[in-house]
């Protein structure tokens, strides 16, 4: 696991528990931010991923799975 997707693993269960906390104090706001922030850790983690991919097709050529 890399940087990225550590990061945006953590991000992606950071905005969900501020979705739930918006929920629970009725905040449509937190809901929203909360929201946008596990998008922004889905694609950090999916940069990671790519980055990850690409680490070890150029360490082991013909096997990018």
């Amino acid at each position: 696991m890399n940087k990225d997707q550590a990061k945006g693993h953590m991000k992606d269960m950071g905005g969900k528990i501020q979705e739930k906390t918006g929920e629970i104090t009725g905040s449509p706001g937190q809901q929203v931010k909360g929201k946008l922030k596990q998008a922004e850790g889905k694609m950090q983690k999916g940069v990671g991923d790519a980055k990850n991919i690409a680490e070890n097709t150029k360490d082991n050529p013909g096997s990018a799975r």
